[in-house]
C-alpha cells in the first residue's frame, strides 16, 4: 500500500520505518528540505534519530503534494499546536477516500479538541476516515526494533483493522478498538502524569513516591476520560497504563525529561530552550485542566504540576499532596 507520513521528527520518522518494514511504500514529508534530502540520499535522520539506518522503501520530500500523491492512508506526526495549520495545507491535496491517522498525543490549546476532532473539523471527514494510534511507543526503542504494541482506534472497526494491518510487523504489534476518546485521552493524560513523575525524580525522591504518583495518576486519568465518554477498560490497557509506564519511567521520554528539569529548579522557559523536541505534556496541561474544570473533575496531580510550572509550589512540595484529593490552599 502507498502511505504518507507527515512530520519527520523522531516519532514520524520511526513510524515511517515501521510502515516500510510492514511492506508499504512510504512517502515521508519533512517541513525542512535539508531533513528530507538527508533521508532521501543518506537514509538517515541524524537530527532526531542518530545512528539509525532507514529502509530504502521510504522516500522523503518537503513537498506536500508529492508526499500525498496516491496515498491511501495518511499518518500525521507534528506538534499538536501546529496541526490545524498543516491541515489547512493538506486539505486541497488530500487524495479522495484517504484515511487520516493521528500519531499525536495532545489537546489543542484554545479549543480543547483532541487531535482526531481537529482532523475531522478542518478536513470535513466522516468518522470512518479517521483513526488514532497510541501505546507505549518510545521512538528510539522501536527504531532499534525492540518489540512493542500499539492500539489503533476508530469509531469504525473496519477502518481500525485496515490501519492495524498496514502497521503490523515482527516487532510492532497492533490491537484495535472503537474507543477513540479513551485511546486519545490516555495518550494525552499520561504525559501530564509523566511530568509529575519527572519532577519528583528531579527533586531526588525514590520509588515509593513514583509508585504513588503512577497509581493515583492512573485513577486521575481514568476519571477524566470516563467523564468525557471513554470506556474504563481502555485506560487499563496499552493506551493508558502501558503508555503511562513507558513514558513515566524512561529517561528517553521527553515529558519525563521535562519534569526532571522542572524538579531541578528550571523554569518552563528554561525547559523549552533545553529541549530539542516538543514535550506535549507542557502544551496540553492547561487545556486539560480547563476541560476538567468544565466537568467539575478534580485533578490534584495535574494541578500540582501546573503550580510547580507557575512557580507557586516548590517542586519538593508536590509529593505530600498527590495522594489526597483537593489541592491545598496557599503554600
Amino acid at each position: 500500500m502507498r502511505v504518507a507520513v507527515l512530520g519527520a521528527g523522531s516519532w514520524g520518522t520511526v513510524f515511517a520505518k515501521v510502515l516500510a518494514d510492514s511492506g508499504n511504500d512510504v512517502e515521508l514529508w519533512a517541513r525542512r528540505d535539508s531533513v528530507a534530502r538527508a533521508i532521501e540520499h543518506r537514509r538517515r535522520n541524524d537530527d532526531y534519530l542518530p545512528g539509525i539506518a532507514l529502509p530504502d522503501e521510504i522516500e522523503a520530500t518537503s513537498s506536500l503534494p508529492r508526499a500525498l500523491r496516491g496515498a491511501e492512508i495518511v499518518f500525521l506526526s507534528v506538534p499538536s499546536q501546529s496541526l490545524r495549520g498543516l491541515l489547512r495545507d493538506v486539505g486541497p491535496v488530500l487524495p479522495p477516500g484517504a484515511i487520516v491517522v493521528s500519531l499525536m498525543k495532545g489537546v489543542e490549546d484554545g479549543t480543547g479538541l483532541r487531535m482526531s476532532a481537529v482532523i475531522r473539523e478542518v478536513l470535513a471527514l466522516p468518522d470512518d476516515r479517521v483513526a488514532v494510534v497510541s501505546g507505549p511507543n518510545l521512538a528510539l526503542e522501536i527504531a532499534r526494533e525492540e518489540p512493542t504494541a500499539a492500539v489503533i482506534a476508530s469509531s469504525d472497526v473496519d477502518t481500525a483493522m485496515r490501519v492495524a494491518a498496514v502497521c503490523a510487523n515482527r516487532y510492532f504489534g497492533t490491537f484495535v478498538n472503537s474507543d477513540v476518546i479513551g485511546t486519545e485521552f490516555g495518550g494525552v493524560l499520561k504525559n501530564l502524569i509523566a511530568l509529575a513523575v519527572g519532577i519528583v525524580v528531579g527533586v531526588g525522591y525514590g520509588d515509593n513516591t513514583k509508585a504513588s504518583i503512577l497509581t493515583r495518576g492512573l485513577a486521575e486519568m481514568s476519571a477524566f476520560a470516563a467523564a468525557f465518554g471513554a470506556q474504563p477498560d481502555t485506560l487499563a490497557g496499552l493506551a493508558g497504563m502501558g503508555d503511562l509506564i513507558a513514558t513515566s519511567e524512561s529517561p528517553r521520554s521527553r515529558n519525563n525529561r521535562a519534569g526532571r528539569l522542572l524538579g531541578q529548579g528550571y523554569t518552563k522557559d528554561d525547559v523549552l530552550r533545553t529541549m530539542d523536541q516538543v514535550a506535549e505534556g507542557l502544551a496540553s496541561l492547561e487545556p486539560v485542566l480547563a476541560l476538567a474544570a468544565e466537568k467539575g473533575i478534580e485533578m490534584p496531580i495535574c494541578t500540582q504540576v501546573s503550580r510547580v510550572i507557575a512557580g507557586t509550589l516548590h517542586p519538593r512540595d508536590i509529593a505530600p499532596h498527590v495522594t489526597a484529593g483537593p489541592v491545598p490552599v496557599g503554600e
